[in-house]
């Protein structure tokens, strides 16, 4: 609408409402972002949680949105993120929020150096190297996976193939010097949670296989005629009418122009917006030095509330 991209989408479509792990090639740093017009038509955007490095917390605005929305920050170091992964997953579990996860299990987008660094990798373990994707970690992928089975909160694994046929907008520096997508395709694969191994090893390697398929999806899609299916349509249709994604998308926009200009205006004209505006901004800021951010307080407080409910029922049993 406003960008003139078109997006297209093939393959299997989602059952709304269902929970899911989303595993997608890392082309660029904007991927999860144009996930969204996928996920507005074919399911419901609030229910995506996004698994993305910590430092973007810290993005003023942005990043405290995304605290505050739960995402799961991570280090990209196993040692370190384990505990994180297993406590906010087991919230959810214990909420039972119906999560649709997103995680980039190539762990960073292809340039030249991570394509290298894989590249690297591979000759190391005897294995063949990619062109259009990345080998992907499965430690976390396997982690995630088992986690939200043991805690019933998994219905279903969707792997997402996304692919740019002209134009390709690396970083957020190209949006903003207008270097927008003239198209995106995903092409969606649905694997019911009952049809994907249980082991860690099978895991493992059922992800390298589906990682392996990318690559080819992938050379028949640049080496061909740039589309994943001749119908260029889903299997499934969206869940949404076009006239419903319309009226979302015209409101969103209304919304995103009369925001930012009536914010401007009430910190112009009057005071106690300027000293709410700096209250945030001092609230979110000291919150992260504090506590390391806004989704770890909401998980300390459910945890300190958990045991105290146990604390509860026990003394209630003995009584």
């Amino acid at each position: 609408m406003v960008c003139g991209a078109k997006v297209v989408v093939t393959g299997d479509g989602f059952v709304p409402g269902e929970r899911s792990v989303i595993i997608m090639n890392h082309r660029t740093r904007m991927d999860w972002m144009f996930l969204w017009n996928c996920l507005l038509r074919y399911s419901y955007l609030r229910l995506e949680k996004i698994c993305l490095k910590s430092s973007l917390k810290s993005i003023p605005g942005f990043g405290w949105a995304m605290q505050v929305a739960a995402f799961v920050f991570v280090q990209r170091r196993w040692e370190d993120d384990k505990s994180h992964f297993e406590k906010m997953l087991d919230y959810f579990c214990d909420i039972r929020e119906p999560l649709q996860l997103l995680i980039f299990p190539e762990g960073t987008d292809l340039t030249d150096n991570t394509k290298a660094r894989s590249n690297e990798f591979a000759e190391k373990n005897g294995l063949k190297k990619y062109e259009y994707v990345l080998h992907p970690r499965t430690t976390g992928f396997t982690f995630v996976v088992e986690r939200l089975r043991e805690g019933d909160n998994l219905d279903a694994i969707h792997d997402i193939t996304v692919a740019y046929p002209q134009n390709i907008p690396q970083t957020e520096k190209h949006l903003l010097k207008g270097n927008f997508p003239k198209e995106i395709h995903f092409h969606v694969q649905r694997y019911p949670i009952e049809t994907v191994p249980t082991s860690k090893e099978e895991l493992q390697l059922w992800c390298r296989q589906r990682w392996e398929e990318k690559e080819e999806r992938l050379r028949r899609f640049y080496e061909g005629g740039r589309c994943f299916s001749a119908a260029g349509q889903g299997i499934v249709p969206p869940c949404k009418s076009e006239l419903r994604v319309l009226a979302v998308k015209c409101a969103s926009l209304l919304y995103w122009t009369a925001f930012p200009v009536g914010m401007l205006v009430l910190l112009y004209l009057y005071s106690f917006a300027q000293w709410y505006f700096v209250a945030m901004i001092v609230f979110f800021v000291v919150q992260q030095k504090m506590f390391g951010g806004l989704e770890l307080i909401e998980l300390a407080c459910h945890q300190y509330f958990k045991k105290q409910q146990k604390f509860h029922d026990t003394k209630v049993k003995i009584n």
